[in-house]
């Protein structure tokens, strides 16, 4: 597979936003098919890192829904937006800095404990069931724009987390055993999907 040519692919299969705010970047030496990391408040770009000698062993549908799910996952993260960890973690920040440049030693431990704890829930909070599942109902919608049925979708999404697991020669985790189980439902393969409960939290 030629990096260069799969790229240019990937980047016309993406969304707009997606184009804007990820970029895809070859990395060989990497033991995971794809993975990106958690975009800190400075990143202005959100790499998606592939091994694009893993990549190849993949089907070019489960390729396309794994890309779809890694940029809806990374483009629903926002740090800037008016709640109230958010306006704690600019507060503990700004707080952080006055005290350290005042000197106090005591100020600027408690307001960057504050910082750090806002900051900490922040992550938490685009890391759980509910974002997961959120993002692979975005990248089934934007798969229906480029011309699959969501049930088709769904499908290939189901076999990519199962591929990826047995090229990384690994045991599916729990979040991808939710995600399978969610989208059997959406594909017609089960009558129930993932609990109203974790679509919630």
């Amino acid at each position: 597979m030629n990096p260069e040519l799969e790229i240019r692919r990937l980047l016309d299969l993406m969304p707009a936003s997606g184009r804007m705010l990820t970029k895809i970047v070859s990395k060989p030496e990497q033991s995971q098919v794809i993975t990106s990391q958690f975009p800190l408040p400075w990143m202005r770009v959100r790499p998606i890192l592939i091994n694009f000698d893993l990549w190849s062993e993949l089907k070019r549908p489960q390729r396309d829904m794994l890309l779809l799910h890694q940029v809806s996952r990374l483009t629903a993260i926002r740090w800037f937006k008016p709640d109230l960890y958010q306006g704690l973690t600019l507060a503990g920040a700004i707080w952080t800095g006055v005290e350290f440049f005042q000197g106090d030693v005591m100020g600027t431990l408690v307001a960057g404990m504050l910082a750090g704890l806002a900051g900490n829930q922040i992550w938490r909070s685009n890391n759980t069931a509910r974002q997961e599942l959120a993002a692979d109902d975005t990248a089934l919608e934007v798969a229906q724009r480029r011309g699959y049925e969501a049930p088709e979708a769904a499908r290939h999404l189901i076999t990519a987390i199962e591929a990826v697991a047995q090229i990384e020669r690994r045991s599916l985790t729990f979040m991808e055993l939710v995600r399978c189980h969610n989208l059997r439902a959406i594909a017609g393969l089960s009558p129930v999907g993932a609990p109203q409960s974790m679509k919630r939290e």
